[in-house]
């Protein structure tokens, strides 16, 4: 039984959804934000954070073996090596005292055409996790 095992599934079969998130985290991590709809904010919120963790391990580690083979990691999931080198070695870099919340969702509206809502899914700044 698959009590309390929670999924965004976003309408989709498991490899698009899979594809639908490394895309909307590609565009993240090279534009900063983005806008799409609340419910794949929500899920990419999730699928960011598991990624920026991995980076800021990355990016601390000691061990080089540990550190090539999260990169290898993001890699598979960001497919593009300039993006993989801009999330452990710029990105992660702000957030190495955090953890968690890399990610936030902003409700913007709603969509004129279907009215869907929509959210702003941004990178927290490194300035404002202190406090």
């Amino acid at each position: 039984m698959r009590h309390r095992v929670k999924r965004h599934k976003l309408g989709r079969y498991g490899s698009h959804r899979k594809s639908l998130l490394r895309n909307l985290s590609r565009e993240i991590v090279e534009h900063g934000s983005i806008v799409t709809t609340t419910a794949k904010a929500k899920a990419l919120k999730t699928f960011m954070d598991k990624l920026v963790s991995k980076a800021i391990e990355a990016a601390t580690t000691d061990d080089r073996a540990r550190s090539v083979h999260l990169r290898r990691q993001i890699n598979a999931v960001l497919g593009d090596r300039r993006l993989t080198n801009k999330l452990v070695d710029e990105i992660a870099k702000n957030y190495v005292g955090r953890r968690g919340g890399y990610v936030r969702v902003l409700r913007i509206g709603f969509r004129r055409g279907d009215a869907a809502e929509m959210s702003l899914v941004q990178l927290v700044e490194a300035s404002s996790q202190e406090g």
